[in-house]
């Protein structure tokens, strides 16, 4: 412990404080067992204002202490340590726990000590990894008050750069995370919290607008995601409960196809193809100290292409599952009596394979393929189709070559969807105890994609008008599927069908003939 005495210096060069706009503060840790040393630290630094910010000063009076605050504290900027405390190389010790245990290199550290002698400056600064060496009796208070400048800009520095470097991890991993959503709403809302943590910035609105101009040369401009005041659920941003003030600036952004911002907020125009473009607008709650307009524009430049990869793949997949179900039904047509057999087996089979537990992805197959089963009757002559009494067995030994037919077929594709439709198309006719065709397949030897069709198959075209047969009644259709558990069916999907059965029926009433 020694006294803490300033040199004499001019104060001709004094500086009034600078006005603080921010709520923000320096947090600065002063270590030293000698009161004085606290109070003319505080003394001497109480009017600094230091990049638009305050100082928080947090004193503590030895190493031990200081442990237990930095131990879960890292918003401390730097901190002043004095070598001789409870021990003649306690400061010491502390620098050394700050930054190999605690693995701290952003807190700049500042040694002050009266005593010299044990701790001497050529050693410390070579030995310990500190970012200042003061003799207390040589610190004048200008000296100080520059050491503190000095540390807390490198601290910031420091800060920017790690920023910087956590930003791009994140905008790596944003990304990543992002191409594996699939719908709109989710991918605009995950883009926008991934965008709040990437700034590192506090926002009270922030929204992704998308203008889309179709073949008629109409646009229309549509809300993909918002967060904070004006959160809304309308798609449509003339629609939305967005400020008109807001509304305007998005629509000036897609008129102007630019960038343009102020203190309170950034708009960023992004244009992905000659028909689509976006507009990302951010409102910040207080000040823009840590937006970094480059690293937005970069990361709502990936989400613009992202949206627009997206929009392209659902009219893409929604083509597919139009032609489909127009396949099908052309398909089915043939035997005049079907309706909207295909589509109500497409959402049948959806329904079984959610219920058996299936992954996602190939219970969205099994829909998109199922009206694909009986492809392979465009192969069967119409005298057989149509033909209103009991096959003969030449001709249901015909009928018989529609599964093959129509597998064959759909092998011709390498696409997922026709490797599926292949399958099903194919043995969707075999049977659970091995007495069906075209292979006599048994039990789970028959693809699931197969067993979920044959029972969605027959449970629709039973309750359908056919040309051999009238429809048979809810009652005859539960008896038969019961009856033909074990036989025809797997008993698992019988008992799901048995179990939920107003469920599947109500697909029926849903698309009526």
């Amino acid at each position: 412990m020694s006294k803490f005495i300033f040199k004499e210096e001019s104060t001709d060069d004094f500086i009034a404080p600078k006005k603080v706009n921010s709520q923000k503060v320096w947090r600065i840790l002063v270590v030293d067992d000698d009161e004085s040393v606290h109070q003319i630290t505080r003394l001497v630094l109480a009017d600094a204002v230091i990049e638009n910010r305050r100082l928080d000063i947090v004193s503590v009076y030895s190493s031990i202490e200081a442990k237990e605050i930095l131990k879960d504290d890292s918003s401390f900027c730097m901190a002043f340590v004095d070598v001789v405390m409870e021990t003649d190389h306690a400061g010491l010790e502390l620098v050394e726990w700050i930054r190999k245990e605690q693995r701290n290199q952003a807190i700049r550290l500042v040694l002050r000590t009266g005593q010299a002698g044990n701790a001497p400056e050529a050693t410390v600064i070579k030995e310990f990894d500190i970012n200042d060496y003061k003799e207390k009796t040589d610190f004048t208070s200008g000296k100080m008050t520059t050491t503190v400048y000095a540390s807390i800009r490198a601290y910031r520095d420091i800060m920017t750069i790690q920023r910087s470097l956590d930003a791009f991890k994140q905008l790596i991993k944003s990304t990543h995370d992002l191409l594996k959503i699939s719908q709109f709403r989710p991918f605009g809302s995950a883009a926008l919290n991934h965008l709040l943590t990437l700034m590192d910035v506090d926002s009270s609105a922030l929204y992704i607008a998308r203008s889309q101009r179709e073949f008629d040369e109409e646009s229309i401009n549509l809300i993909i995601a918002c967060t904070g005041k004006y959160v809304c659920e309308s798609d449509s941003l003339d629609d939305s409960k967005i400020s008109e003030e807001v509304r305007a600036l998005i629509r000036k952004a897609f008129d102007e196809k630019c960038h343009f911002s102020s203190s309170d907020y950034f708009v960023g125009y992004y244009e992905t193809s000659a028909e689509a473009s976006s507009v990302l607008y951010i409102e910040f709650e207080d000040d823009a100290e840590h937006f970094r307009s480059n690293l937005a524009e970069l990361f709502a430049t990936n989400v613009a292409h992202i949206l627009e990869s997206l929009t392209k793949q659902h009219e893409i997949e929604r083509a597919q599952k139009e032609l489909l179900c127009i396949v099908g039904e052309a398909i089915e047509s043939r035997s005049k009596d079907t309706g909207l057999h295909v589509q109500r087996v497409s959402s049948i089979c959806e329904l079984i394979a959610k219920k058996f537990g299936l992954d996602e992805k190939l219970v969205e197959a099994i829909k998109l393929a199922a009206p694909l089963h009986d492809l392979g009757k465009i192969t069967i002559p119409e005298q057989i189709l149509h033909k209103a009494g009991k096959l003969d067995e030449n001709e249901w030994d015909i009928m018989k070559t529609h599964s093959e037919s129509g597998a064959q077929l759909l092998t011709k594709s390498k696409a997922s969807i026709a490797m599926v439709g292949a399958k099903l198309a194919r043995y969707h006719h075999e049977n659970w105890d091995g007495t069906g065709y075209p292979e006599g397949l048994q039990g789970e030897a028959i693809p699931i994609e197969a067993r979920i069709v044959a029972i969605g198959d027959v449970f629709d075209a039973l309750g359908s008008e056919r040309s051999y047969d009238k429809p048979w009644s809810a009652s005859e259709i539960k008896a038969y599927i019961i009856e033909q558990k074990g036989k025809k069916f797997q008993p698992a999907l019988v008992d799901i069908m048995i179990n939920n059965f107003d469920e599947f029926w109500s697909i029926r009433n849903r698309f009526p003939d």
